[in-house]
């Protein structure tokens, strides 16, 4: 399913633009370029690449290849497509190690890997959606699990709702509303109601507590990091498996950890 969260198409660039002096237009469509490999499950061909960045295949193959020039393009080891480039890890290197939330996060979730064997992980908030900065990794893990840099929903993550839980209650509900709700297992709950009343759980709580919504045979705590303002940046999430933990168990021995790393960070900014 397409992230809603994924940089605006050409339709709204154009608007933009029309609307923006200091647009440029063709910045703009390098990006959407880019973007195009967002949901991509292999190579891209010039044609797939200029109907996902709603560009003419003139000016995708243009983009192309000045995008090649520069590393941020390469063609697949099989020649059949086109692969983002080695050289975009530089930016997302340099967005991890400048971002001030990363750098105070990073030893406090390198300590609390002393106490918990579970997957650790610290995401940035992006309203729709919170963003993996950095991983610690379980025993058991996919491929996508691993990856820094993957988003995931917050309407219906561990992470997700603590972030939305230290929202206004107008604003969260907003949010949960703006898009169409994704069922990613048959226990994800899309009904808006029902998750602004677990929005008030974690608020009361001061954790959230999701279990096979996201993934099946998971349980997650999400406690959210905010600034000086009260106002989310980002969340800690603790993971594990039910098949080795009663639910109640896990919240009652991980989130108290989460909660004393969160403090260590709130605030900071």
């Amino acid at each position: 399913m397409p992230d809603p969260k994924r940089p605006h198409s050409s339709v709204a660039s154009n608007f933009q633009a029309d609307a923006d002096r200091l647009f440029v237009r063709s910045a703009a469509r390098a990006i959407h370029v880019l973007s195009a490999f967002h949901d991509a499950d292999g190579p891209l061909s010039l044609t797939d690449i200029a109907a996902k960045a709603e560009i003419d295949r003139s000016a995708a193959q243009r983009l192309v290849h000045t995008l090649m020039s520069l590393g941020h393009i390469r063609r697949s080891a099989d020649d059949r497509g086109y692969l983002p480039g080695l050289r975009l890890l530089d930016h997302t290197h340099d967005t991890l190690r400048l971002d001030p939330v990363v750098q105070v996060a990073t030893p406090v979730i390198l300590e609390m890997r002393k106490s918990l064997s579970e997957r650790i992980d610290f995401s940035l908030y992006d309203e729709t959606r919170v963003i993996y900065a950095l991983r610690m990794q379980s025993k058991r893990e996919t491929f996508y699990a691993t990856l820094v840099g993957h988003s995931v929903p917050t309407f219906c993550t561990a992470g997700g709702r603590a972030t939305l839980s230290a929202l206004p209650v107008d604003e969260a509900r907003e949010i949960i509303n703006r898009f169409p709700l994704h069922q990613y297992t048959s226990q994800t709950n899309i009904d808006p109601n029902s998750i602004m009343e677990r929005l008030e759980q974690a608020r009361r709580d001061g954790f959230a507590l999701v279990e096979n919504e996201f993934v099946m045979g998971e349980v997650a705590v999400g406690v959210p990091i905010l600034n000086r303002q009260g106002r989310p940046l980002g969340a800690i999430h603790i993971a594990g498996s039910l098949s080795e933990w009663r639910v109640e168990d896990f919240s009652r021995s991980t989130a108290p950890i989460a909660q004393e790393a969160a403090r260590a960070i709130n605030g900071s900014f």
